[in-house]
Formats: C-alpha cells, sequence, structure tokens
C-alpha cells in the first residue's frame, strides 16, 4: 500500500517546508517586522517631546500613538486578506512606501491634528500593518515542527524594534530634533525594506500545509461539543484586546512615568528597550513552550505571568527597582501574542490564517492603542499612574479568565479537542 503519509511529507519538503528556504524566509520576515515595527515605537519615544511641542496634556499627547495603533490593527485585516488573495509581496511593498512617505510627511505637519492623521493613516493602517500579522501568518505556511518557534521568531520583531529604536531614536531627538529624525526614518525604511522583500516572491505552500500530519503522529478525535469557530475567534478576540490595555502600561509610559519621577526619558527609553528585548527572549521560549504543550496552554502561562509582574509596579518606583521590574514584565508576556496565532493555526484551516491571525492582532492591537490613551486619561485625572495600573490589572485578570475556559474547553471530552503535536486539527464547520 502506498505510504501517503511519507508522500504528503516529501511534497511539504520539495516546496520547502521546515527547509532551508522556509529559515532564510524566516529570516528577512524577522528583518522586515524589526524595521517596520518602528511605526509603533518611534511616537512612544517622541512622546514628551511631541506633548512639549505641541502644548497638549499627556493624555491629547497619547492620541497619536492610539489612532498609529488602531490604524495598524485595522490595516493588518486588509493587509492579511490582499496577503491570503495575491501574497504576501504586495502588501509588503505597499506598506514600505507607505512608511517611508508617512515619516517624511510628519516631520512636515504643524499641528497635532495633522500628526495624528498621518500617524493613524499613514504609517499605521498602510504602512506597519503589512509588517505584523500578514508577515506572522505568511511565516506559519512555511514550517510545521517547529511552526511554535518560526512564528515566535516573526513575532518578535516588533519586540527587537522596541529593543533596537528606541535608544536611536532618543538621540536623535536630543542631537537633531524630532522632525529630521523622523526624515531620516523614512528614507532608511525604503531603502532597507525594498531589498528584503525580494527573499519572499516564492509563493507560500498553502495548498501542502492543509491537511498534512508529521509522520507518526496521531490526531485525537474531537469532542462531538466542538465548539463553533465563531465563538473561538470571538473569544480569542477579546482576550487579545483584554491583554493588550494591560499591556500596553509599561510599553507606552515607562519613558514618561520616568520623566515624572525625574529620572529622565533616556533612562525609560532604557527600560522600554531592556523590556522589549528580553520580550524576545520570552518569545522564543514561548514557541518552544507552543511546539511541546499547544497555544492555548502557552497563552495562559504568558497571561498568569504578566499580571504578577505588573502587580510589582504598584509597590516599586525606585530607578533600580524599575528597570528590574522591568526585565521582568518583559521576560514574562512576551509569549502571550505569538500564542493567538499557534492558536489560530491549531484550529482553523491555512488558507484563513492571513485574515483570522490579523482578526485576532487587531484585536490586540486595539488593546495597545486603548490602554495608552487611557492611560494616559486616567493619570491626567488622578495624578499619578498607581489607579491607571490597577485599571490595566483588571483587563489582565479578564484574559487570564478566557484562557483558563479555553484551557478547560481544550482538555478531553469537554469542547474544542487539543490536536496531537504537528497534525492539522478538525475545525468545526462554519465562519466567523
Amino acid at each position: 500500500m502506498r505510504d501517503t503519509t511519507a508522500d504528503a511529507g516529501a511534497s511539504a519538503l520539495d516546496q520547502g517546508i521546515d527547509g532551508r528556504r522556509a529559515w532564510l524566509r524566516l529570516l528577512a520576515s524577522l528583518a522586515l517586522a524589526t524595521i517596520g515595527g518602528i511605526g509603533l515605537w518611534s511616537v512612544v519615544v517622541a512622546l514628551p517631546t511631541v506633548q512639549a511641542d505641541f502644548g497638549v496634556q499627556r493624555g491629547t499627547a497619547s492620541l497619536p500613538y492610539t489612532m498609529t495603533m488602531m490604524g495598524i490593527a485595522f490595516g493588518g485585516i486588509a493587509m492579511g486578506r490582499l496577503a491570503d488573495r495575491v501574497g504576501i509581496v504586495a502588501p509588503l511593498t505597499i506598506g514600505t512606501f507607505a512608511l517611508g512617505i508617512g515619516f517624511v510627511l510628519s516631520a512636515q505637519t504643524t499641528s497635532l491634528w495633522q500628526f495624528i492623521l498621518v500617524q493613524g493613516l499613514v504609517i499605521g493602517l498602510v504602512g506597519t500593518s503589512a509588517t505584523f500579522g500578514p508577515l506572522i501568518a505568511d511565516v506559519s505556511h512555511w514550517f510545521r515542527r517547529r511552526r511554535g518557534i518560526a512564528v515566535a521568531i516573526c513575532a518578535s520583531g516588533n519586540y527587537l524594534a522596541g529593543a533596537v529604536w528606541p535608544p536611536i531614536i532618543q538621540y536623535g531627538i536630543a542631537e537633531i530634533g524630532w522632525r529630521q529624525t523622523s526624515v531620516y526614518i523614512g528614507v532608511f525604511c525604503v531603502c532597507a525594506m525594498l531589498p528584503l522583500i525580494l527573499f519572499l516572491r516564492r509563493p507560500s505552500p498553502v495548498g501542502a500545509d492543509v491537511g498534512v500530519a508529521d509522520a507518526g503522529s496521531h490526531s485525537r478525535a474531537p469532542s462531538s461539543t466542538t465548539m463553533s469557530p465563531s465563538v473561538l475567534q470571538a473569544l480569542l478576540v477579546i482576550a487579545g484586546l483584554a491583554c493588550c490595555v494591560a499591556m500596553s502600561m509599561p510599553q507606552v509610559h515607562i519613558v514618561a512615568y520616568c520623566s515624572d519621577l525625574g529620572f529622565g526619558a533616556a533612562r525609560g527609553a532604557e527600560m522600554l528597550s531592556l523590556m522589549l528585548g528580553l520580550g524576545v527572549v520570552s518569545r522564543i521560549a514561548s514557541g518552544w513552550i507552543a511546539d511541546r504543550f499547544g497555544g492555548i496552554k502557552t497563552l495562559l502561562l504568558g497571561s498568569g505571568l504578566q499580571c504578577l509582574t505588573l502587580l510589582l509596579y504598584l509597590p516599586f518606583d525606585g530607578l533600580m527597582s524599575l528597570y528590574v521590574v522591568s526585565a521582568l514584565f518583559g521576560l514574562s508576556q512576551g509569549g502571550i501574542v505569538p500564542s493567538y496565532a499557534i492558536i489560530v493555526r491549531e484550529r482553523f484551516p491555512a488558507s484563513e490564517a492571513g485574515t483570522r491571525v490579523g482578526l485576532v492582532l487587531m484585536a490586540t492591537i486595539v488593546g495597545m492603542a486603548l490602554g495608552g490613551w487611557l492611560t494616559g486619561a486616567i493619570f491626567d485625572l488622578t495624578g499619578s499612574y498607581q489607579m491607571a495600573f490597577l485599571h490595566g490589572i483588571g483587563w489582565n485578570v479578564l484574559n487570564l479568565v478566557i484562557a483558563i475556559y479555553l484551557w478547560r474547553m481544550a482538555t478531553p471530552h469537554r469542547g474544542i479537542g487539543r490536536p496531537a503535536r504537528g497534525s492539522e486539527p478538525h475545525v468545526a464547520t462554519g465562519a466567523a
């Protein structure tokens, strides 16, 4: 009898799945995500400068970040759909030119509202959105045995951006001003990203990735009460929103927080860089965990650890203690967002990956945007960040509750049937 599993594995190998081509593609994707991720962090570092330049309150000065994240959120869905239809090259090329144009335009703005529109519509909606969700979905097609690690590495791009760019941007702002720094960023994005896109010209092997199990794997039959795709998608969206409202507080406001405490913006930028650099370590470790225990358990672990470390910001506000807590925060929460992409790839068809991953990551980015604004608004109302931290911890608890529910439903005979490692799972009929 013909060994269909072996034939499927050979076909996948021929198309580059798990092979040398896949790893080279992953490296190019990581570089693109790191460069394109500057759209998330440039406005964070510039927040105090922009506030002073336009003469507005902290909550108002947080709006450019909020609108950028909203643009990335909804742009990610559109770019994901485009990638599902025509491949990843088109959205990346469009996004590259949008980043170049957007940063140059932002330097010419004369009012906060002009700056907000450029950040939200050009840099966020069209630019950075193409270098996040669509890239993660594309990478997931090229790996099966090490999909968790691969997705985590690609998702680390925005954290690498957060580790690399803040000190550089802060130096540029101090030496030549934020406007001239923005011009240089735009030129660099175009010159650096276009050559990298050439490495992604080969179409993704979506067809070979559907319904093909690794040799020797044995799927567990799903329960008759399998959760519908629409319910699972909705829960993932709510979970993504909640975790990132909480996550945004240290990431968005640590620079301003340090300035308020008298430590200076440069120390805050260093903490942000440390936080996100260790977030890369956390993300890669979470990929290793996801390959062995699945996306849902990885989400549960990350959510619990993030909640614990957020609590540490309440009693500790000294310079060295903030460095330590920021480091712990980076090590705790890096795996949460990639775990959503892993869950989607475990539970839904590969041909829907760009759209469905885009929907969940849209929710995470909306959460970052909402949390960044709410934290600034609560600060304006109360004069401190203490209530803002408590508010974010409450959102984290909501995420933790959903993660526990999904974990309980994933146990045998409860609802969404955990697939065996390496296998493409059963998905209930229907669409979100």
